[in-house]
């Protein structure tokens, strides 16, 4: 008799891979939308910053009070890894434990019903996962840890340093997936552009992205998460000249001041990061899309300004503002000098204020012009108005189309089209289908 199913994945798409890891070995459940039904419930927790701890056990203290009796609630991920101790000895409403190291042993712990952590992260090899939301796209982990000694960042605490998948296996799984029917793939992990350094490649993406091109069904690819002083130029020029990834740069600088650069431990000063930024913006259809910490400890008021300043001279297309949150273990939290929440707040604010009009300049530039989409299913807005997204974009962050008319008669959610922009309508852009192309 088949048993039911309930999964929440938290935090950032890497977790979710892991997720769709855990529901490829977990076939023989039945997955339900009502946590009272299910006779196991996992939570994949996500434990890098603050807010997101919080949510995380939010989530386990609400699926623990609507769980019905016998059932078995587990716990997971991040969250999980860098608090091991002190969760299992503080939270009896969670029947079984296990941190990153185990995803594909799942069914094992739920079967034996023993808490577990492996002494190492987990790497996809050949398990195959069942991609969630989408029937034409995946995100592609490249690996996991990070070799980067950040200031803010507790990651490398608890998940080591950069493991990378070797590229055939990588390879291997883009070929399934494009055989299954997928055709847009996103490349994630914690900082992309190093990439197979521990495996002895240079500049391993390079070569990704050469062998990813050679797989037919690949119509468009991206990669997340680049890290400054790990992006060679060589690099940049090889994904412009690609045929197959877009011109997408999503590399998160987290300021623009030298001292605070330096405070960050981000290893590239402003002059280097500006070159990069400048050879992303100057390429054909270009989009960048970047990310900020406001109020890290020592940040000044002559150093805010200098982040204002940059940002209303230099054009992104998306931005991501997070406000410093201090983490035990890391460098910034044991620095003294640091910036009241007040203040911090503060300039949130001023920041948001230029990012949201940065943002609408972005999506203004493709106001009445024919745009390559996807139609994504049923929109935000309402479910007899279907949604879509750039091609170009990332999956559900960089924002949503509203397809209003066809001129191709149904449209169908994972086919590519030619649409035409025709108004922006509060943060969404709306388009008018003029032709199929896949």
């Amino acid at each position: 008799m088949s048993k039911n199913l309930y999964l929440v994945s938290l935090g950032c798409n890497k977790n979710l891979v892991d997720s769709e890891v855990m529901l490829g070995r977990l076939k023989e459940y039945n997955i339900v939308d009502e946590p009272k039904v299910a006779d196991v419930l996992i939570v994949n927790t996500c434990g890098f910053i603050g807010p997101a701890k919080e949510e995380s056990l939010d989530v386990i203290f609400e699926l623990h009070s609507q769980r019905k009796k016998d059932s078995l609630l587990v716990v997971t991920g991040c969250l999980t890894q860098r608090y091991k101790e002190e969760l299992q000895k503080e939270l009896p409403e969670v029947d079984l434990f296990s941190g990153v190291g185990d995803y594909d042993k799942i069914d094992e712990i739920i079967a034996k019903k023993e808490s577990r952590f492996s002494d190492s992260v987990y790497l996809l090899e050949d398990e195959k996962r069942v991609i969630t939301g989408s029937n034409y796209h995946a995100y592609i982990k490249l690996s996991e840890g990070c070799n980067q000694n950040c200031s803010f960042c507790a990651i490398p605490n608890f998940k080591g340093k950069l493991h990378s998948r070797t590229l055939k296996s990588i390879v291997k799984e883009v070929k399934y997936l494009t055989k299954e029917g997928y055709f847009d793939f996103s490349f994630i992990s914690q900082d992309s552009s190093s990439y197979g350094r521990d495996l002895g490649l240079s500049d391993g993406l390079i070569d990704l992205i050469k062998e990813i091109e050679k797989i037919e069904g690949v119509k468009s690819a991206r990669i997340l998460y680049l890290y400054p002083s790990t992006t060679s130029n060589e690099l940049v020029k090889t994904i412009i000249e690609s045929k197959k990834f877009h011109n997408y740069f999503d590399m998160p600088i987290q300021h623009i001041s030298d001292n605070m650069l330096k405070i960050m431990k981000r290893g590239s000063g402003r002059k280097r990061i500006v070159e990069l930024l400048e050879m992303m913006r100057g390429a054909k259809d270009s989009f960048l899309r970047t990310g900020f910490i406001i109020g890290h400890p020592k940040e000044s008021e002559k150093e805010f300004s200098e982040l204002v300043q940059f940002l209303e001279k230099f054009s992104f297309d998306r931005v991501s503002l997070f406000a410093y949150s201090d983490e035990e273990d890391t460098k910034a939290y044991e620095m003294q000098e640091k910036v009241p929440r007040d203040i911090i707040d503060k300039r949130l604010k001023i920041v948001e204020n230029i990012v949201q009009k940065m943002h609408n300049e972005s999506l203004k530039k493709d106001l009445n012009k024919e745009i390559e989409v996807v139609c994504t299913g049923s929109s935000s807005e309402h479910e007899y108005i279907l949604g879509a997204k750039k091609l170009v974009w990332a999956q559900e962050i960089d924002g949503e189309i509203l397809l209003n008319d066809s001129e191709v008669g149904e449209l169908k959610a994972g086919r590519i089209y030619s649409a035409k922009t025709t108004q922006l309508a509060g943060d969404k852009l709306v388009a008018t289908v003029t032709k199929t192309i896949y």
